[in-house]
């Protein structure tokens, strides 16, 4: 027994370690009110500040248009304080859609009528070879993470990479901020068996993190600060991303044709989930992601998104510009930063680098939250992150388009409470109506009377003027996808079916997400903690106990709602139907959007099928196959988590290197 155990640790000597040698580099944040950095007039800049005029003026015009209306709609015209409400509330929520309205307008146009020549990738050699010296680390920084799953996507992408020939310009290190026991004693072993699977020690590298500060971006910057200045670049990921190996070639030799690009983002591609809800939201994420897209790079080019993940970051500007610190004070909008990819992007072009959304590049995917209620807890911690943002919006130096991101970011949980209050305004006005007698002298020292006018053909017309701002980007996707893929989701008829039947789903949820983020941003508003903790990466279902418990107060709104309009205003409930509808009815939605036999059940009918499905690329072909059962591993995955020999328990045995820290 002790010759076996000296054996075993002298073979585990002889392994390379966990991690490479240490050369730490100073990593310190900024000031928050720093000078803006040096920034070259480009080309770009200039046509960056002609779109987004264009852009400002679109917007005001046609909120002005929709303000016009909403006077002509009211009884008195906006005239008493109620009103007036009502109407301010219309105009900053028409002015917010109509900013998504013509951000798909020009990314359809953009895809289908021609190429933006201010493109990152605008005139790049797609064989272009890797210089020797650019190094390129690909992090995967994980928490209490699904141990198969996380492996099995870096083994799937380390394959896609090997496959280019360029893969000896790249490491992996798996960065772990894992809290839970079976984790921690599962990931070193996946570690070792990709290692000897792949032969990639001294390449793939693992990480546990003792001290865990600052969540994944105090992870990221450890890693920084231990082994950043051996790399040029760095391609960060999630837990669930998987990326091509050519995606992530043409990513370095698009960074190295652009000297002063500091950030490239891929658009990732939903894919991998089974639940009816997930599948709704891969379709739609790729009928419409592109549009949305290519119109966000229109309007943004070098001051785009960063969104966290499956991205390029130039690792010496980072490490000297975007290090986080914390926002000084007390209360709600104090501590540390939470969503920080706005912020790190906000930083980095601060200090003169470009930030670039690569929307045409294809081989970047990941996985959506698999029901509403998985999605509203993420949803929960970006609300929380996106209003503390709000305390950098004047900060001095940043830049103005970044300054508009971190209002959008606001605005996208903000523009929920403003919703909802505009329907209480609209209702307390039916109440008024019904119930106070017409009021003809509704201003002080007013010499003639006001009559209140009833135009219903007015307020149809307006509410068509709506639909359309809010459809129309979802028909303009429809007809570039059936000119274009139509084969890839099914065809041309299936794939109208799943837009109708998803934009139906969608005014169910869409009340529902509006209690849930106003909820959400009052708890923001009065400093509630936040638990940040990992999505489950498995087709996790709503119970309907769970259901009850999450959604029953929105039921119970909903009746009482639907029975004081019919009381009160009979004729209004057509008006109220699809939101206080969709609150009664928000238990069933919810539970059964979320089971995977009707997931599956719609796949087989052709039904939300996209081509990551109709033709898998080899990197989802080679996870699937990594994923597939296997009785050999605890986890589910062949090859990987804890050998079962009865010698090796649930910790770290002897046979391990020991873990850097």
């Amino acid at each position: 027994m002790e010759l076996r155990s000296a054996a075993r640790l002298d073979e585990a000597r002889a392994r390379p370690p966990f991690t490479p040698p240490i050369a730490r580099t100073p990593m310190a944040p900024e000031h928050w009110h720093g000078p803006p950095g040096h920034r070259d007039d480009e080309p770009w800049m200039r046509a960056a500040a002609r779109r987004r005029g264009l852009l400002i003026a679109l917007v005001v015009l046609q909120a002005a248009a929709g303000a016009w209306g909403m006077i002509a709609v009211l009884p008195y015209h906006g005239g008493n304080p109620l009103e007036a409400a009502t109407l301010a509330l219309f105009v900053v929520l028409f002015a917010w859609i109509s900013a998504g309205f013509w951000t798909a307008v020009m990314g359809f146009w953009l895809l289908a009528f021609g190429r933006d020549r201010y493109a990152i990738g605008a005139g790049v050699l797609a064989e272009a070879p890797l210089p020797a010296e650019a190094r390129i680390a690909v992090l995967m920084p994980i928490c209490n993470e699904d141990v198969a799953r996380v492996f099995a996507g870096l083994r799937a992408t380390w394959d896609s990479l090997a496959a280019t020939g360029e893969g000896a310009a790249f490491d992996f290190f798996v960065l772990s901020d894992s809290s839970d026991a079976r984790a921690r004693a599962d990931e070193p072993w996946a570690w070792l068996n990709l290692c000897q699977a792949t032969g990639g020690f001294g390449r793939i590298f693992y990480r546990w993190r003792r001290v865990r500060r600052k969540k994944k971006a105090g992870n990221v910057a450890d890693f920084c600060r231990r082994w950043g200045r051996h790399y040029r670049y760095m391609v960060v990921l999630d837990a669930d991303s998987v990326m091509s190996g050519e995606c992530l070639v043409r990513l370095v030799r698009l960074m190295e044709a652009n000297p002063r690009a500091g950030i490239l983002q891929t658009l990732p591609r939903a894919a991998g989930r089974e639940t009816l809800f997930a599948r709704v939201q891969q379709f739609a994420s790729r009928v419409y992601g592109p549009v949305f897209a290519a119109g966000l790079h229109f309007w943004q080019l070098g001051e785009a998104h960063y969104w966290g993940h499956n991205a390029i970051l130039r690792v010496a500007p980072f490490m000297r510009h975007c290090a986080l610190g914390r926002l000084s004070g007390r209360g709600p909008f104090s501590g540390e930063i939470l969503s920080h990819d706005f912020v790190e992007a906000a930083l980095m072009r601060r200090a003169g680098w470009g930030v670039w959304l690569a929307y045409r590049l294809e081989g970047s995917y990941e996985e959506t939250p698999p029901s509403l209620l998985e999605e509203l807890k993420r949803d929960r911690r970006w609300c929380k992150g996106n209003l503390l943002n709000a305390r950098l919006f004047l900060a001095p130096g940043m830049p103005g388009a970044h300054r508009a991101l971190f209002a959008t970011g606001v605005m996208a949980y903000l523009s929920a409470p403003l919703w909802f209050a505009s329907l209480v305004l609209a209702t307390a006005t039916l109440a008024a109506n019904a119930l106070v007698a017409p009021r003809y002298f509704v201003h002080p020292e007013q010499l003639f009377p006001i009559w209140p006018e009833w135009h219903p053909a007015w307020a149809a017309g307006l509410l068509a003027a709506t639909a359309v701002l809010l459809f129309l980007p979802k028909l303009l996707a429809l007809f570039l996808q059936c000119a274009r893929d139509a084969e890839g989701f099914a065809g041309r008829a299936r794939l109208a079916l799943g837009v109708l039947a998803e934009s139906a789903l969608s005014m169910l949820l869409a009340p529902v997400r509006m209690m849930f983020h106003s909820k959400f941003v009052a708890a923001a508003l009065v400093g509630a903690t936040v638990a940040w903790r990992s999505p489950p990466r498995a087709d996790a279902q709503t119970g309907w106990r769970e259901a009850l418990r999450r959604h029953g107060a929105h039921t119970l709104l909903g009746v009482a709602w639907i029975a004081l309009v019919a009381r009160l205003a009979p004729g209004a409930l057509l008006w109220l139907a699809p939101v206080a509808g969709a609150l009664v009815l928000s238990i069933p939605v919810s539970v059964l959007s979320s089971r995977v036999f009707l997931g599956r059940r719609a796949r087989a009918a052709g039904l939300f099928v996209v081509p990551e499905e109709a033709s898998p690329a080899p990197e989802l072909r080679r996870l699937k196959e990594l994923l597939g059962p296997s009785a050999d591993a605890p986890s589910g995955l062949p090859g990987f988590g804890r050998p079962a020999s009865p010698d090796k328990g649930l910790h770290q045995p002897p046979s391990l290197p020991a873990r850097a820290s």
